[in-house]
């Protein structure tokens, strides 16, 4: 019999007064007063129990055993069940519960903020050192937007405002070559043959401006000069990579000024490093380089190219590039493709046969490392070696 009742989910009338009394002070929240007056007969007027008014709101559904209300069942609970709910019951359980979980959500959100925070550090490092980068990353600078890294247009358009034409005037003739912006008020890194004794020296923008400009500084033994534009500021400076970091096959680009061209972009491989070049240090022997009066002379593997290089030589170690260079494009820029200079052109080959009007690249081009460059400067802006 008893298995019986209990299997119908109901209970003794002792058992079910304290199921009762343990659900009211679960689902009500209240205190045993209130519990006692809420159970006991004069808590309010009856309601007929066949039409109770209807809840503030729908009851969360708790899980739970199911059961019946017993013969004792009050129908004052239901005037005082609308006023109960407004608030949903909390128990001491609930409540520890909840406090549990708190150190644990923190926990959580402070993982999820530190992962949130070391992804976009990743993924400004990434950025920063060129981690997508489709060339190789021979420093830690990304000149060129984002999308268009490692494309020919990209380095152009970010790098062309940093190079300029040079045309240099002397008592023995004109020459044509190109040179590097380095800093906002003008200073501009090119060759020594491109600028040795001139009288006077014109430079041309990307933008179509001419300034007038002097020697800061020569370096003939390195082929380097420094020169200063007059009254320019808020130039657009070229990025100053890292050679060391260079390898062979690396795609580059070339900008500068072949035969008066101003911003003429060409574009190949490094076709091997520290090739030995050797180039005259005599100041007549730059001018008439370019614009169609003739080419640089220069040596290597123990012969001459493009005429006689003189009494006086030095040699220094160069970058071989397969990108076209041409007359004029001498102290221009060779760059990497995130847009970071890595060598001043220097020497270009061609055919012994050809004349100015049929030169042309072959393939065959030199370029001073920039970090040969850069340890060279503070010796230029103090006026050079050859002063």
């Amino acid at each position: 019999m008893t298995e019986s009742f209990r299997r119908n989910g109901e209970y003794p009338q002792g058992e079910q007064q304290q199921h009762q009394s343990a659900y009211s002070q679960q689902e009500h929240a209240t205190s045993q007063q209130e519990s006692s007056a809420f159970a006991g007969p004069s808590a309010g007027t009856p309601v007929n129990p066949e039409w109770p008014p209807p809840p503030a709101y729908e009851p969360p559904y708790t899980p739970g055993p199911t059961h019946s209300p017993g013969p004792a069942h009050d129908p004052s609970q239901h005037a005082a069940a609308p006023t109960a709910l407004l608030t949903e019951p909390v128990s001491p359980a609930a409540s520890r519960r909840r406090r549990a979980r708190g150190p644990l959500a923190l926990l959580a959100a402070v993982a999820i903020a530190a992962a949130a925070v070391g992804g976009g550090t990743a993924y400004a490092f990434q950025e920063l050192t060129g981690g997508n980068d489709v060339a190789a990353t021979s420093t830690t600078t990304n000149v060129v937007p984002t999308a268009q890294k490692g494309t020919v247009a990209g380095v152009a358009q970010a790098v062309s405002p940093s190079i300029v034409e040079i045309n240099a005037t002397s008592s023995v003739g004109e020459s044509t070559g190109s040179g590097v912006i380095i800093t906002s008020d003008g200073e501009i890194i090119t060759n020594n043959h491109v600028v040795s004794g001139a009288d006077s020296i014109k430079v041309r923008t990307s933008d179509g401006k001419s300034y007038s400009a002097e020697v800061v500084g020569t370096d003939s033994k390195k082929d380097l000069a420094l020169i200063k534009l007059q009254d320019a500021s808020g130039m657009k400076t070229a990025t100053l990579g890292n050679s060391d970091g260079v390898k062979v096959g690396d795609e580059v680009v070339a900008i500068g000024s072949p035969e008066g061209l101003t911003g003429t972009v060409t574009s190949g491989i490094v076709s091997a490093l520290n090739r030995d070049v050797t180039v005259s240090t005599e100041e007549d022997q730059g001018q008439g380089q370019g614009g169609g009066s003739g080419q640089w002379p220069f040596g290597f593997g123990g012969q001459e190219f493009n005429g006689d290089t003189g009494s006086s030589t030095t040699t220094y170690k160069a970058l071989q590039t397969d990108a076209s260079l041409n007359p004029g494009n001498s102290g221009g820029a060779l760059i990497d493709m995130n847009g970071n200079i890595i060598g001043i052109n220097s020497a270009m080959y061609s055919p012994a046969s050809a004349t100015s009007s049929s030169a042309g690249s072959a393939g065959l081009g030199f370029a001073i490392p920039i970090n040969t460059v850069k340890s060279d400067l503070s010796t230029l802006r103090a006026g050079g070696s050859d002063s």
